[in-house]
């Protein structure tokens, strides 16, 4: 098709209006021609893009004049989000919780010091209420031995001491009854002596608070007090000794014995 030549230079807006109507519609039809020229270049440049754009395409896709071939995007590496391009965050696996194999010996543990403790608990349940008291006793008796008891140095404080050591050996008598004999026999004098008796006459005289001769004394005398005949508290635990033995008791001796 052959086109209209296109005007070099198109005249100015005033210079248009200044023309003649014939000249007018002469410059319009030139425009017009050459808007047409413009138009259809275009449209062979843009069918020949395509021809070439068509060529390159891969065997088996068509691709007509006008359209753009849109090339798939390439899937590799990190997935891809084929609307942004842009790489889709990676998300870390979940920490994997402890197997029961980790967990067993932790657990173990604690059961086994939970066993020890119920154990414990229950055998301080059973603990016999008597060994507590049989403490409490052995305590006292240390305690009791520990405080050491003072006796007057007089009659009253010999016949007291003398008591006490009987009654832990298991020797019978009373306070009246030691008192009694003892203020017959001799007046509560430690080392009065009788010369006059048959005794003396024999040559055993007999000796201290009770009038006791040295046989006899020796013969029962009571371990832990003095050997000497004179001592008060010897010679008292020794009399009562013998009484206990031959009358069944001091408080039972009311004359010689």
């Amino acid at each position: 098709m052959q086109l209209p030549a296109i005007p070099k230079k198109f005249p100015t807006l005033a210079s248009f209006n200044r023309l003649p109507k014939k000249h007018k519609i002469t410059v319009v039809g030139a425009s017009a021609g050459a808007a047409v020229v413009l138009a259809v270049t275009g449209l062979q440049a843009t069918a020949g893009a395509g021809a070439a754009t068509a060529a390159d395409a891969p065997t088996g896709h068509s691709v007509t004049a006008g359209q753009h071939l849109k090339q798939p995007v390439a899937l590799t590496g990190t997935k891809t989000d084929l609307t942004t391009h842009k790489a889709a965050p990676q998300h870390k696996p979940a920490a994997k919780p402890k197997t029961l194999a980790a967990k067993a010996p932790a657990a173990k543990k604690a059961a086994a010091e939970h066993t020890k403790a119920k154990a414990a608990s229950r055998s301080a349940k059973r603990a016999p209420v008597h060994h507590v008291a049989k403490a409490h006793v052995a305590k006292a008796h240390v305690a009791k031995a520990a405080v050491t008891k003072h006796y007057a140095n007089n009659l009253d404080g010999w016949i007291r001491e003398s008591l006490d050591i009987m009654h832990s050996k298991g020797i019978p008598g009373t306070y009246e009854g030691i008192h009694r004999n003892v203020m017959r026999e001799s007046s509560g004098n430690p080392q009065a002596i009788n010369l006059w008796d048959v005794n003396a006459q024999n040559g055993i005289p007999s000796k201290g608070l009770l009038q006791v001769i040295n046989p006899t004394f020796r013969s029962y005398h009571v371990a832990g007090t003095s050997w000497d005949i004179y001592n008060p508290v010897a010679n008292i635990t020794a009399a009562c000794n013998y009484a206990a033995d031959k009358y069944g008791s001091m408080d039972n001796v009311n004359s010689a014995y």
